[in-house]
């Protein structure tokens, strides 16, 4: 089993002064998905929570809903030539009667980074496919002093990222501010999809009493799987793309984008936020 981190060599140069020492480093390795025995998607990750981040992608993509709909999930073993388990690839088996996806090198996906689609048609097949509306009755409120403090939760909360300063964070919040449950991967994706997964497996979705922080950009894959999941909040500490904006308009989601300390800037969904008076009124 790979592990979260790994040592490397580095040359390190500091006021002048030249010394080798170690480093850690996050770790990357490729995970492959397979559906029902068929290879589906390969992402770069980082070891660790590997079937929730599979079962998380399957959320995304549509073919999960409910804990029921999941069989099993097992690491593939004979995944190479002399027949080891490298712990990379996961065959994820769904029920009897789950509708999966036509498995072709042309089929549909809109949820990974290099699919092609954008604007209209990804937007569309969010809308299509999503399984609950974000109908949070009644709707969560939540004040700007609540959100303020959820980087600094998040990142108080981002163990490996002490170590390596390399990875991504997501976490999940309660409307109370709790800290429900926290992952963190070299890919924002991976690390939402963990959450997902986690959640799925537990038997929690739609997770519509939650806030979504984010520690990068709000991306249109990152709202995507937010919507898919039945998270009315997502929260970043960086800008959110315009795909994201216009989904999250499109669905009544809520997004949050440049988090920082006291500011931030509400892009949609502003009815959840109790905003403060404007200065000068009663």
């Amino acid at each position: 089993m790979g592990r979260v981190t790994e040592r490397r060599k580095v040359v390190r140069v500091r006021d002048g002064a030249v010394t080798g020492r170690p480093d850690t480093l996050v770790a990357e390795e490729p995970l492959e998905i397979r559906l029902n025995g068929r290879p589906l998607a390969i992402t770069m990750r980082t070891p660790g929570d590997d079937f929730a981040l599979a079962a998380g992608f399957l959320v995304s993509e549509g073919v999960l809903g409910t804990a029921s709909e999941l069989r099993n999930i097992v690491y593939c073993a004979g995944a190479t030539a002399d027949g080891a388990n490298t712990y990379n690839v996961v065959d994820v088996q769904t029920a009897p009667g789950v509708a999966i996806p036509d498995i072709t090198l042309e089929r549909n996906v809109y949820t990974t980074s290099s699919c092609g689609l954008c604007g209209k048609a990804s937007l569309d097949a969010v809308r299509t496919t999503a399984r609950w509306p974000l109908a949070d009755t009644p709707p969560l409120r939540l004040t700007t002093e609540l959100l303020s403090r959820l980087p600094e939760r998040l990142r108080a909360a981002q163990r490996v990222f002490d170590r390596t300063g390399g990875l991504h964070g997501a976490a999940l919040f309660g409307e109370d501010g709790e800290l429900l449950d926290v992952r963190e991967d070299v890919g924002r994706h991976n690390a939402v999809d963990k959450l997902v997964g986690r959640a799925l497996q537990a038997g929690d979705l739609p997770l519509s009493r939650t806030v979504l922080m984010v520690s990068g950009r709000a991306s249109f894959e990152l709202a995507q799987k937010a919507v898919m999941a039945g998270i009315p909040v997502l929260a970043a500490v960086s800008a959110p793309s315009s795909l994201a904006v216009d989904l999250a308009t499109e669905t009544g989601m809520t997004l949050v984008g440049f988090l920082r300390g006291t500011s931030m800037n509400i892009y949609a969904g502003e009815h959840r936020i109790a905003l403060p008076a404007p200065a000068g009124h009663a």
